[in-house]
């Protein structure tokens, strides 16, 4: 009866240390449940920024007035009736940066 105990308490400690400390146990578990949080904070971001996308592709497709802010930012269109004004720093404020 004793030599039976032994094995199992034996049995017992050998399992609990294959879970605890080989790469098979538990350090896979936290490894991957590591790897879940960083994929979700992922996805989470890129669900937003995808909704943000989502967002402008209707915008420009609905309206022109989306179209038009964005020709006038990136293209620089300027519409028949309006003056294009471009303001410049004098030449010695280039050269004087703290001032």
């Amino acid at each position: 009866m004793r030599i039976l105990l032994f094995a199992l308490c034996l049995t017992l400690i050998l399992l609990q240390a294959r879970l605890w400390l080989s790469d098979e146990g538990m350090r896979e578990v936290w490894r991957l449940q590591v790897q879940v949080h960083e994929r979700t904070d992922e996805n989470r971001d890129l669900a937003i920024r995808n909704a943000a996308l989502e967002a402008e592709v209707l915008d420009l497709k609905q309206g022109l007035a989306a179209a038009e802010e964005r020709a006038r930012a990136e293209l620089g269109m300027v519409a028949p009736n309006e003056t294009f004004f471009q303001v410049t720093p004098p030449p010695d404020a280039a050269r004087r940066p703290g001032q």
